[in-house]
C-alpha cells in the first residue's frame, strides 16, 4: 500500500464531495439560485454528495486495495452502491446500466452497447477520476490508461474516456505543482493537457478553451464552453478544466465560479474540486466546507469487499 500516494487521492476525493455537495445545493428556483451566488450565500443544504462521489469512492477503494483500477471490482461496486441508495442524481442511462450489472448482466456488453453500440460520452467518466490523477501523479501513461479503464466501465465511447483522461491528466499536473511549490500560466496548464489526449471533440474543446479569457462574464463562457447540459464530456469537462486551470491554487473561488456556470453544477463543481484542492493550501479550504461535508470514509458506500 503506497500511504503517500492515497493520502493524495483522498485529498483530491475531498474536494470531489465537496464541490459536488456544493453544487447539488444550488438546485432550485432560478431567481433564488442566481441571488444566492450573486450574494454568495449557500442554499439551505444537508451537504449530502450524489453519484458522482459515490462512484469516485468505488474507484478510490481500487486504488486502496489493488494499487490500479480493477474493473471489475469497480463494476460490482458501482452496482451494490447503486442499490444502497439509487437516489443520488444518477441520469436515465445509469440506472440502466446500473440495474443490468446489478442483475448479474457483464459490464463490459452493458457499456458498449449503450446507445446503440456508440457507447456512452456522458460526462459520468469524468466526474470521479480526479483522484486517479492525484495518485498517478507522477506517471502520465500509466494515469492516462487508468482514467480509460475508469470510464470504461460505464461510457465507453471515446468522448467519455477522453474526459476522464482530462481530468485525471489536470489533477495530476496540479499535484505535481503543489510538490513543486508552483502554479502555470493558464493556457499552459491547459496545454500540457491538450497534448497528452487524442483528437476527439472533447480535446478539440478544451483547445477552444485557450481562446476564451479569465474577465469574460460566465453566460459568455458557457455559450463557448457549456456547461453540462447536455450531460456530455465535451460540453462538462472543457468550461471545468478552463475554471480549474484560472484557480489552481484557490478551491474556494474556483468552486463559485463553476457553479455560477449553472448547468450540471455538481458535476463541474466535483470536477473542479478535485483538480483545484490538490494546489490549495489546506488553510484555504473552507473549515466549515469540510466540516459539513458528508464524510466518505464513515458512509455505507466505503466497503472492502
Amino acid at each position: 500500500m503506497n500511504t503517500h500516494r492515497l493520502q493524495l487521492a483522498q485529498k483530491s476525493l475531498l474536494g470531489n464531495s465537496i464541490g459536488d455537495a456544493f453544487g447539488e445545493s444550488f438546485f432550485g428556483p432560478e431567481g433564488a439560485v442566481y441571488s444566492a451566488i450573486h450574494f454568495r450565500e449557500i442554499p439551505q443544504t444537508n451537504w449530502e454528495f450524489t453519484d458522482d462521489t459515490v462512484m469516485a469512492i468505488a474507484i478510490y477503494t481500487s486504488l486502496e486495495m489493488f494499487g490500479e483500477i480493477n474493473q471489475d471490482f469497480i463494476a460490482k461496486a458501482f452496482a451494490r452502491n447503486y442499490h444502497l441508495d439509487f437516489n443520488r442524481g444518477y441520469g436515465p442511462a445509469m440506472h440502466r446500466t446500473m440495474r443490468a450489472i446489478e442483475a448479474g448482466e457483464n459490464w463490459k456488453e452493458v457499456s458498449k452497447a449503450a446507445f446503440s453500440g456508440m457507447g456512452s460520452m456522458g460526462n459520468g467518466g469524468a466526474m470521479r477520476a480526479g483522484l486517479i490523477g492525484a495518485y498517478f501523479y507522477d506517471d502520465l501513461k500509466k494515469m492516462k490508461k487508468q482514467a480509460f479503464l475508469s470510464s470504461e466501465i460505464t461510457h465507453a465511447n471515446e468522448e467519455g474516456c477522453v474526459g476522464a483522461m482530462a481530468v485525471a491528466i489536470a489533477t495530476a499536473i496540479n499535484t505535481q505543482l503543489l510538490i513543486e511549490n508552483k502554479t502555470l500560466e493558464p493556457n499552459e496548464f491547459i496545454k500540457k493537457i491538450v497534448v497528452e489526449l487524442p483528437n476527439c471533440d472533447t480535446t478539440s474543446k478544451i483547445r477552444k478553451s485557450l481562446t476564451v479569457f479569465p474577465n469574460y462574464d460566465i453566460r459568455t463562457v458557457v455559450s463557448i464552453l457549456g456547461n453540462g447540459v447536455k450531460m456530455i464530456a465535451q460540453d462538462t469537462v472543457p468550461i471545468s478544466i478552463w475554471i480549474a486551470a484560472h484557480y489552481q491554487t484557490n478551491f474556494k473561488e474556483a468552486i463559485w465560479r463553476a457553479v455560477s456556470a449553472l448547468g450540471d453544477r455538481d458535476t463541474i463543481c466535483a470536477i473542479v474540486g478535485a483538480i483545484t484542492i490538490m494546489n490549495t493550501k489546506d488553510e484555504n479550504i473552507p473549515v466549515d466546507w469540510k466540516n459539513k461535508v458528508e464524510n466518505w470514509r464513515e458512509s455505507q458506500f466505503y466497503q472492502k469487499n
